[in-house]
């Protein structure tokens, strides 16, 4: 299935995914993730084609879309079964049939016990699932989910993940989620599709994109530094870099120099922030640390041998667009 779309000067992308694949979609905040989501849903104006098929005229209950939001928008006045039931009795199907569908849902997620209670009477995560259960209750072609454990506990993110999971390997449309989680593009994607500045900057298997990030903010999420070289990107480890205060001194060493931005503990070590024009991360020991009195503001050197460096072409880059 292929899917394009076009706002003018705010979002333009086009993907293309197999039935059934989860489409995980990153970027760092105002890239467009939202409104890329929102567009497809027909929430937001412009130009939106699926399968060759114009969408962009269709109104919202014409396109089959399930929507799940950052916050549920639940509907307040309705209990969990019949927020289940809106979508199918929306699309023409009968009360009962509708029912069914809903309670069948609820069970699935396993909130069949909850079915007559509000929305303020549920947790997050189980007001979450039932978000998740309504959209998914319309039989969509393509499932939008928006940062669908955003706000939850890291225990029920965790189970509702899990969850999640095993109802879109199930699913036979698309899926596209966005999220600001590492973790869910590595454990729900199938492709991840990067966005930096409202276009595509990248598209590929989840191993492949955290290997060889083309952007900061992918960097970032997976714990790698990026620098750009010419026509390439190199991307290293932060415990690959070697901070001094003096210039290092070896052909073979790549350096940068800059004050430290931040200081803070990362597991055993130390993690520094370093202002080298790129921004650049640096473990060191808690000892190391002490004995070169590393505090931020300090100007230090950082030094990565060559051999450290993954290297790779810059291919992909942002307004290139991308499958």
């Amino acid at each position: 299935m292929r899917v394009e779309v076009d706002l003018p000067g705010r979002v333009r992308a086009d993907l293309t995914a197999e039935a059934g694949e989860v489409v995980v979609v990153i970027g760092p905040n105002g890239a467009g993730k939202s409104t890329l989501l929102q567009a497809i849903a027909g929430l937001a104006p412009g130009r939106v084609s699926v399968e060759g098929e114009e969408w962009t005229d269709l109104d919202v209950p014409q396109r089959r879309v399930g929507y799940v939001f950052q916050d549920q928008s639940l509907f307040p006045h309705l209990t969990a079964l019949d927020n289940v039931t809106f979508g199918p009795r929306a699309r023409g199907r009968s009360r009962a049939a509708a029912e069914a569908v809903a309670r069948d849902w609820l069970e699935r997620f396993g909130i069949a016990d909850l079915a007559d209670r509000r929305p303020r009477e549920l947790s997050g995560g189980q007001a979450q699932r039932v978000a998740i259960a309504r959209a998914l209750a319309t039989d969509p072609a393509v499932l939008l989910l928006d940062e669908p454990f955003s706000g939850l506990d890291v225990s029920v993110q965790m189970a509702l993940r899990l969850e999640l999971g095993r109802h879109l390997r199930d699913f036979p449309g698309i899926a596209l989620l966005v999220t600001h989680d590492a973790i869910d593009a590595l454990t729900l994607a199938d492709r991840v599709l990067v966005l930096d500045a409202g276009q595509v900057a990248q598209v590929g298997p989840p191993a492949e994109v955290a290997a060889e990030p083309r952007t900061p903010h992918v960097a970032r999420l997976v714990g790698l530094n990026l620098v750009e070289d010419g026509r390439d990107l190199m991307a290293f480890t932060p415990d690959a870099v070697v901070v001094s205060l003096a210039e290092p001194v070896g052909s073979s060493r790549l350096r940068w120099h800059g004050p430290i931005g931040t200081v803070a503990p990362h597991g055993d070590a130390v993690r520094l922030l370093v202002h080298a024009g790129p921004d650049l991360l640096a473990d060191v020991t808690p000892a190391a640390a002490t004995e070169l009195g590393l505090v931020p503001g300090l100007e230090v050197w950082l030094s990565a041998k060559a051999t450290a460096v993954s290297r790779y072409g810059a291919r992909d880059r942002p307004g290139q667009g991308g499958r």
